[in-house]
């Protein structure tokens, strides 16, 4: 069991910046590929970003392209997303969560194994 608890979300204005943490338990976290996820307000949850276990691979949402990036520490059971050029659109509670798929080729919901309980993001015009 990979217990996984998210931080560093608040409300920023439009343009800011943020960096989200997602700290594993397990020190079976770098056999994980690391998702971020989001779901805004009356909205279903969406993939935004993935990193693969060893960190080499990436992949993004095509809307946060170019503004988000994803790193993660193996030493520190870490994984980041940060967020810049931050829009009203990026509003939502942001989900870490941990895929058995190494590779990080695997984006949905379904290929995640372990989850965490989220942190909001809320941008302000």
């Amino acid at each position: 069991q990979v217990h996984l608890v998210e931080s560093g979300g608040g409300l920023v204005q439009t343009g800011g910046s943020l960096r989200l943490s997602c700290a594993a338990s397990d020190r079976t976290f770098s056999n994980y590929a690391m998702g971020w996820f989001r779901q805004a307000p009356g909205k279903e949850r969406e993939f935004v970003s993935v990193i693969s276990d060893s960190g080499e691979n990436t992949y993004f949402l095509d809307s946060v392209e170019g503004r988000f990036t994803v790193s993660r520490d193996n030493v520190q059971n870490t994984v980041y997303l940060q967020m810049n050029s931050l829009k009203p659109e990026d509003t939502a509670v942001y989900y870490c969560a941990a895929s058995r798929f190494g590779s990080g080729t695997h984006f949905v919901e379904d290929d995640m194994d372990y989850w965490g309980k989220g942190t909001l993001v809320a941008v302000s015009l």
